[in-house]
């Protein structure tokens, strides 16, 4: 379950808030979105290359100076997709005609919540595979440019898999969904 904390840190105000009104807003937002919501999630491992300009991730090449250093040394890595689905986008569209203050709380509580789903898979893949993880690298962090999404969408097939889409501008849809590579170490 989603901290409060955490839907105070997206909402960029202080976690120490003493406000019960905000406060019981987010509980109920954090409620519905639990009740509503059914995640996603795939992963899959590929075998990686690195030089100074990128990664060979699977037979793609992916340019990138900084996702090169980020998974120096690696000679795998396990590349992810998460989302929080339709629901997601339909409990914004409701809030957003609730007025901007529900519909910051929902975003806030939604991008906790997707964030859980991305450490939770983080951890069992930890524990499932007996591995070492680094930090996760998506497209458009960076300089890995967000039209490689596209190449990473083919090279898991995650429309087919989980539903997920890219828009012409290289959004996912829906909208609150998350893909990343993660530099695999393995364990002793």
């Amino acid at each position: 379950m989603i901290e409060t904390k955490e839907v105070l840190r997206y909402l960029r105000t202080n976690s120490g808030v003493k406000d019960e009104e905000l406060l019981q807003r987010i509980a109920r937002c954090t409620e519905k979105a639990y009740q509503t919501i059914r995640p996603k999630t795939i992963y899959e491992f590929f075998d990686c290359t690195t030089d100074a300009g990128g990664a060979l991730i699977g037979g793609v090449r992916f340019e990138s100076k900084r996702l090169a250093a980020n998974l120096a040394g690696c000679k795998q890595v396990v590349a992810f997709a998460a989302t929080l689905g339709t629901q997601a986008d339909t409990l914004l569209r409701t809030a957003k005609a609730e007025g901007a203050a529900q519909l910051m709380i929902y975003q806030a509580v939604l991008a906790a919540m997707v964030e859980e789903v991305c450490d939770n898979l983080e951890a069992q893949i930890k524990e499932t595979h007996h591995v070492k993880l680094r930090q996760r690298y998506s497209p458009g962090y960076f300089d890995l440019a967000l039209e490689s999404q596209k190449d990473f969408f083919d090279l898991m097939d995650i429309t087919k898999r989980i539903g997920v889409t890219l828009s012409d501008t290289m959004l996912m849809i829906p909208s609150k969904s998350v893909t990343a590579f993660i530099g695999v170490e393995y364990e002793d």
